[in-house]
């Protein structure tokens, strides 16, 4: 049970491994385009549907209909990863040996729905890959397995989303095996130290240069590349949004969002940040000296938050 594309290499692990996959349940898929009628089928379903796995987009779990169809599959057991849909007791309940998910953080350290994000954004050095038991919780079940990995200091969202996803895939192959020996032990979490990953809200992501510099730079991190955090910049149209993909500690400090040098040095409330490769509305990410190349921003510039 899974629906972005962390959830694929998981996904990919347990059929190499030779597990019979009973069904592959995912979000529907989504509207798109200019007038919303093609519609996108996840990154789950399109792996599934590759390996000729049986998938089901119910739109809901609770009920006597989606029951029975889940107990149709005849699954022994549940993998969860990013599904996005509550599984209420009735389904918990229906698989001999339960459902196992992997959560991308040293629970109980960032339950919920941005455990990747987070931590980088809060400045944490360290973060973890965890196969836990499902309950009716918000990630609240027994740990089984939990390998911790570190934070580099410039490391992205985006670059982490791939190591974790990897890095979990093969530790839920691992618990799989266990359960199967009946070796497979669950310790319950901890009770204190627990703090909740609140999902990304979009007005999180405009920088704010007043905050101190290292700040400016984790939320920098934490939101690449996707939503991405921006600032507003005016080319000559009118007020624009900048993304800002990847950047670093810059030396200098001066009044907050001016530009220091010629290189997008950024003063911040304390320190400043130096940006490395931003995106401009419509266009494709770029390097910031390509950007300068095509759009001159003096030392002096002050940019919008």
């Amino acid at each position: 049970m899974g629906t972005p594309a962390f959830a694929v290499p998981t996904l990919a692990a347990l059929v190499e491994a030779g597990h019979d996959i009973a069904a592959v349940y995912t979000r529907a898929p989504k509207p798109a385009g200019r007038r919303g009628l093609d519609l996108t089928p996840s990154p789950i379903q399109v792996f599934a549907e590759s390996q000729g796995l049986p998938v089901v987009t119910p739109k809901t779990l609770r009920g006597p209909e989606a029951e029975a169809v889940f107990a149709g599959t005849g699954a022994t057991m549940g993998i969860v990863v990013g599904y996005g849909m509550l599984l209420p007791p009735s389904i918990l309940g229906a698989v001999p040996q339960g459902c196992l998910n992997l959560h991308p953080s040293l629970l109980p350290r960032w339950r919920g729905a941005a455990p990747i994000q987070r931590p980088i954004m809060a400045g944490d050095m360290e973060t973890a890959a965890a196969i836990m038991r499902m309950d009716e919780g918000l990630d609240t079940g027994p740990v089984a397995l939990s390998e911790t990995v570190p934070i580099p200091p410039d490391a992205t969202a985006g670059a982490m989303h791939d190591q974790l996803a990897a890095l979990g895939a093969r530790l839920m192959v691992q618990a799989v095996a266990m359960a199967e020996a009946g070796t497979l032990v669950f310790t319950p979490q901890a009770e204190a130290g627990v703090v909740y990953a609140q999902k990304i809200d979009k007005a999180e992501a405009r920088l704010d240069w007043s905050a101190p510099a290292a700040e400016v730079h984790n939320k920098i991190r934490g939101l690449a590349p996707f939503p991405g955090a921006f600032f507003e910049a005016d080319f000559g149209k009118g007020p624009e949004r900048v993304k800002v993909l990847r950047a670093r500690l810059g030396d200098g400090s001066g009044e907050p969002g001016t530009l220091l040098d010629d290189v997008l040095t950024v003063a911040c409330g304390t320190g400043a940040v130096q940006l490395l490769q931003i995106q401009r509305a419509g266009k494709a990410p770029m390097e910031a000296s390509a950007f300068l190349r095509g759009t001159p921003l003096e030392a002096g510039t002050v940019l919008r938050c």
